[in-house]
């Protein structure tokens, strides 16, 4: 089934200028060594506190930043056939930006939907030995896991649309938002995983905003500010009882924390 998200990645200039945020936030470890990149960048991998990945971190060089680029984070949507989708999404409206083989990782390309958010499709290779493994990086229930995404977009129906026809999810769910318009739930492996969220901010970019599970909001909250992030969006519940923040890392990237108050889950 394509669609299911497989990998996150953290693109700033200077990986370690983040690190410390996300280490006192959600107990991350960043490596303090990066693989080289053909590119001249470097790839850091993040640890969560039980020993798996819970993404990657890509330097942005000079050259990557005078392209354009900004500090973010951005999804892996798996898919069995990595130029097929490319083909198919530039044959509803998505602009490539580039595809490539990694050796031993899998061929991902990156692109962005007909609003302009960019992420990634993979075709990744399993493990030397483990055929059937699956990523762990999204998981609703565990801390340090990806728990939600929304796409923060302009045009939240044509979205949906684009989406829904890319990706095997189900986006027939929604929530009214009033003059803003429906809040479309995307549904994947019959389990809800994120929505098209309707933009109001006509000056914002259309972008993926990724929600990562922390055991007690309010010391996310205070952790953030005490490591140089900017509360963006402060703590308010969410539909289910949870609460969420959204915030700037130091490097400027925008994430969104959620979990319960006082850490009782």
């Amino acid at each position: 089934m394509a669609g299911a998200p497989i990998w996150y990645e953290l693109m700033v200039p200077d990986a370690g200028a983040v690190a410390q945020f996300y280490k006192a936030v959600i107990g991350w470890d960043i490596a303090a060594e990066g693989m080289d990149m053909p590119n001249g960048a470097q790839y850091r991998m993040i640890t969560r506190p039980d020993g798996g990945n819970a993404g990657g971190v890509l330097t942005l060089t000079q050259e990557m930043l005078a392209g354009g680029a900004r500090p973010g984070w951005l999804s892996y949507f798996h898919v069995e056939d990595v130029d097929a989708a490319v083909e198919k999404a530039q044959a509803l409206g998505a602009a490539l930006w580039m595809a490539q083989d990694i050796p031993g990782t899998g061929r991902i390309a990156m692109l962005s939907d007909p609003q302009g958010a960019a992420f990634y499709v993979m075709k990744p290779i399993p493990p030397e030995g483990q055929p059937e493994a699956r990523s762990d990086v999204f998981d609703q229930n565990k801390i340090g896991h990806c728990r939600w995404m929304q796409l923060n977009t302009p045009d939240a129906p044509a979205a949906n649309e684009f989406y829904k026809q890319l990706f095997d999810w189900d986006t027939q769910n929604t929530m009214p938002m009033g003059p803003a318009g429906d809040y479309h739930f995307i549904e994947y492996d019959d389990k809800a995983i994120g929505a098209f969220n309707p933009m109001t901010d006509s000056g914002g970019m259309p972008h993926w905003l990724l929600f990562f599970a922390v055991e007690d909001i309010e010391a996310a909250r205070a952790a953030a500010q005490a490591n140089g992030g900017t509360i963006t969006n402060d703590i308010h519940e969410v539909p289910g009882g949870d609460f969420i923040i959204v915030t700037k890392d130091p490097a400027g990237a925008v994430v969104g924390f959620v979990g319960a108050k006082g850490g009782q889950a």
